[in-house]
């Protein structure tokens, strides 16, 4: 017997917005714990330094470069077809995400990456006494903040509910390039204007390797006085050897203002009988029963599909199904609709928002609108309505970065039904 249709809410597109920083204003590199660093200023040139390690973007007015200095050695990074900035440079930018280091120029125009070098191999970046040491003479220098923002969750427990009060999300706060130069933030959402400000940024340390990663997309959960946060390994990836898990954290710590190193341990997630090469997108939710866990379950990548997982607790989870035939679905979402525990995904391939219940049988779909990319369906109460946040692929710093650069953030609010 087919399951029971739910009644679904459908959406209509509300607004967009696209917060970019290359320095998370007012902060300095005293608050950097993990390498995700930035510098700005008129230039010619702006340096990082660590101990004898010297990072320098320099700028001749109409052309950008890198050089690197690292036990004594000196190295000249400059793109043959993308070192020229678009007229005279008012601005110069040194960003340092993950084992990446780049530099950027913009005015007229928006941040433009010119140059990029891998790190790995001549400086250990996640080592948190190296990390300890950066200073720079640049006019303004921090916590690199992000060129925009992707994997956008409601953060449970945490958020009120009245329609005029600010709820408060995670997202990947995208870097220069791919997954690796990403991290994981926290944002206060006024769901009146759709306003952003950008509250914390958190980091997490790992139990099998040292040094200080910038994984994310994450699911961050108030846990009576204190908070859970799972969140995906992305933060070294590394295409030659693809590797994700799931991690979770336990703080007492205020995730909600200034700057967080979290120590985390692996989550285990069944994936019994699902020929399965990597997990990520973990969401989760406490019931009466005990604990849903929807996760994304990889048999090759990049070909990936929803999940769930449930269990008395998060140390005690079984498989309770899986959509397999899908091959481009993730944003995996728990989520209390129609009087009942559903899970949400988004599908590439259909452009949809399915909605599975908790044998992860399909019962219907969100009718909302469907940006580029894979947003995820992140709903969001507001008093007796929905808000829905999602986001595009839409990139931007020009062709060096490559893919990893996006998104947009895409509001979508729901349709009142007819009268």
């Amino acid at each position: 017997m087919p399951p029971a249709a739910p009644t679904l809410p459908r959406f209509a597109l509300a607004g967009r917005r696209r917060p970019v920083d290359l320095v998370v204003p007012g902060s300095s590199l005293g608050e950097v714990v993990a390498p995700y660093a930035a510098a700005s200023g008129p230039g010619p040139r702006l340096e990082l330094t660590s101990g004898d390690d010297r990072l320098v973007a320099r700028c001749d007015g109409t052309a950008a470069w890198l050089e690197v200095t690292t036990g004594g050695a000196t190295t000249r990074h400059r793109s043959r077809r993308h070192a020229r900035t678009r007229g005279p440079a008012r601005e110069l930018g040194l960003a340092l995400t993950g084992t990446r280091l780049s530099v950027l120029a913009r005015g007229p125009g928006p941040w433009t990456v010119h140059a990029r070098v891998d790190l790995q191999g001549r400086i250990d970046t996640r080592d948190e006494a190296w990390l300890a040491g950066l200073t720079s003479d640049a006019a303004v220098a921090g916590r690199f903040g992000q060129l925009g923002l992707r994997d956008v969750r409601l953060v449970s427990g945490a958020t009120a509910r009245q329609a005029d009060q600010p709820v408060l999300l995670s997202a990947t706060s995208a870097g220069p390039g791919f997954f690796d130069t990403a991290h994981t933030s926290l944002w206060e959402l006024d769901p009146r204007t759709l306003g952003l400000t950008h509250v914390s940024d958190l980091f997490f340390r790992r139990p099998d390797r040292p040094g200080a990663y910038g994984d994310h997309a994450t699911h961050v959960l108030r846990d009576g006085d204190g908070w859970l946060v799972a969140t995906s390994t992305w933060g070294d990836f590394d295409r030659r050897r693809p590797s994700v898990g799931v991690t979770l954290a336990r703080t007492d710590a205020d995730l909600r203002r200034g700057v967080h190193l979290l120590d985390a341990e692996p989550l285990p997630l069944p994936v019994d009988g699902l020929s399965s090469v990597g997990v990520w997108d973990p969401h989760l939710a406490r019931t009466e029963d005990g604990w849903l866990v929807g996760f994304v379950s990889a048999t090759r990548y990049f070909s990936f599909h929803p999940a769930l997982a449930a269990g008395p607790s998060l140390d005690d989870l079984t498989l309770s199904g899986a959509a397999t035939d899908l091959t481009q679905s993730e944003g995996t979402t728990v989520a209390h609709l129609d009087g009942a525990w559903r899970v949400l995904a988004s599908d590439k391939h259909t452009r949809r928002y399915p909605v599975f219940d908790l044998a992860m049988r399909e019962v219907g779909a969100l009718q909302a609108p469907y940006p580029t990319n894979i947003p995820w369906p992140t709903l969001v109460p507001v008093g007796d309505s929905w808000l829905l946040v999602g986001f595009n692929g839409r990139p931007t710093g020009g062709p060096v970065p490559g893919y990893g650069t996006h998104g947009d953030v895409v509001f979508s609010r729901t349709i009142p039904p007819p009268a």
